[in-house]
């Protein structure tokens, strides 16, 4: 019955408006807490089960492009899920609903932390918090799981394959996802003739980003450095917001020095004790960096090549998304990136829970999660940061 109401849907008005979506976003960015994995399930979650916007197809659609894209996952999912019944406007005031709360946040974050020279407090919310999260995200990787792997062996092969080798190098690998595809698609949905694209059709995706991040390569002045930085950050990292890192961290505190190792760690941990995408980190960076103009710099540099990323393409992912070889394509790379989500849960896992107390905190917050399904994830980050303080201070001071 869903499924016949999303495609009478698709012919006609989709049974929401424009308005109910940016909302949905808008409260997204203020209350999703937990990170690329946590966020995507959400929008499964209240999209797709609850709501019924958004059909099964239109999101492991999304979810597909936006593993395949370079930029953060959980941004390039929403936008994409913008445009599926409001094309453009859609997907420009959804991304921007999105992602304008936790910045709004970091700026405030930003100012707090330059004014009072650091946050001491910070490294003992996080302590909690973190620990908090990753039962959240775990929770969310196995309702992704359930859901979209189903009993289908070669998913299920491919699910394992990606979740093992995320966790053993630690990274996301773009052509796994991509081998994953073109597999199972031979396998269901084999072609009757193999059809190989010529030279002339090579991602012409990357001809703006990279126009960008070639451009001004010699232009003097902190924000054009920081804009070239954070453009390449944006376009050329692949993976969820939690891949740039690694990257952010070889630019900003090994070749430029914008900031010192506990600056950049206070950073990181500003992106998992706000809401939205994790990515936003680099809004507070680009404010230490150069203030509220290097803040607006570094974040609609990071962000603006994923939203092309998602926009270009998505017209034909919307067109031929529904062709069985294309259907078979999406399902495999699906399968690959929920097992590397799955897999994630355990490389973040090794990270934060680094004691009793921490595995505690996760453990409770599966049990409550998995117990009461109404408890908001909100409350649940909040009790965790006060459970940190408490711990840091007083348990294990």
């Amino acid at each position: 019955m869903a499924a016949q109401t999303m495609t009478d849907m698709d012919k006609t008005t989709p049974g929401y408006s424009l308005r109910d979506i940016v909302l949905y976003f808008l409260k997204l960015g203020t209350w999703g807490f937990g990170g690329p994995v946590a966020l995507a399930g959400y929008m499964h979650r209240d999209l797709v089960e609850r709501k019924g916007w958004i059909s099964e197809e239109d999101y492991k659609e999304g979810l597909a492009l936006a593993q395949l894209a370079p930029g953060p996952l959980a941004a390039q999912l929403g936008i994409y899920i913008g445009y599926v019944h409001y094309k453009i406007p859609g997907a420009t005031l959804t991304g921007l609903a999105f992602v304008l709360p936790s910045f709004l946040m970091v700026l405030a974050l930003g100012f707090i932390y330059t004014l009072y020279e650091g946050i001491p407090w910070m490294q003992a919310v996080f302590y909690g918090v973190g620990a908090a999260v990753i039962g959240i995200i775990a929770m969310s990787a196995y309702k992704l799981t359930k859901k979209s792997i189903g009993t289908d062996k070669w998913l299920i092969g491919i699910y394992l394959l990606s979740a093992v080798f995320t966790v053993v190098y630690e990274t996301e690998n773009v052509w796994l996802f991509l081998g994953a595809g073109v597999l199972y698609w031979l396998i269901k949905s084999p072609p009757k003739r193999l059809w190989l694209p010529g030279r002339d059709a090579a991602p012409s995706l990357l001809a703006v980003p990279l126009f960008q991040a070639a451009g001004s390569a010699t232009s003097g002045g902190t924000l054009w450095k920081i804009a070239l930085y954070f453009t390449k950050a944006g376009a050329f990292v692949f993976g969820s917001g939690l891949a740039i890192v690694p990257f952010l961290y070889g630019g900003v505190v090994k070749e430029y020095a914008w900031l010192n190792e506990q600056q950049f760690m206070d950073a990181v941990a500003v992106a998992m004790i706000t809401p939205g995408p994790v990515v936003i980190t680099v809004g507070f960076i680009g404010y230490l960096v150069s203030g509220f103009p290097g803040a607006c710099v570094a974040a609609f540099a990071t962000f603006f090549p994923c939203y092309l990323f998602t926009i270009l393409p998505a017209p034909y992912f919307r067109k031929y998304g529904k062709h069985p070889g294309i259907k078979a394509f999406v399902d495999g790379v699906t399968a690959a990136a929920i097992g590397a989500i799955s897999g994630a849960v355990i490389v973040l896992g090794k990270r934060s829970l680094t004691d009793a107390w921490t595995i505690g905190l996760a453990a409770v917050t599966i049990l409550v999660l998995y117990r009461f399904k109404k408890i908001p994830e909100p409350l649940i980050i909040l009790l965790a940061a006060i459970a940190g303080i408490l711990l840091k201070t007083i348990v294990t001071p």
